[in-house]
């Protein structure tokens, strides 16, 4: 499971907003929403793309995105 506090987290630090990520994806911002609050599954390519945009390295993408807790 994506860990909500922690990519909000890093969003707000470095001053991106749901649009900013929507676009970056390619997808809807309410789909965004979704993808980071886990009603909706985050694809690996999705993942990928959100820890360039967010500049999480390598190390902590587990940390991020394979949470076993909903946070």
């Amino acid at each position: 499971m994506v860990n909500t506090l922690k990519l909000k987290a890093r969003m707000i630090e470095l001053g991106l907003n749901q649009k900013d990520v929507a676009k970056a994806l390619n997808i809807a911002p309410s789909t965004v929403s979704q993808k980071i609050n886990n009603i909706r599954p985050m694809y690996l390519k999705e993942a990928d793309l959100l820890a360039d945009l967010l500049k999480i390295n390598t190390m902590q993408l587990g940390e991020y995105f394979f949470s076993s807790k909903i946070a």
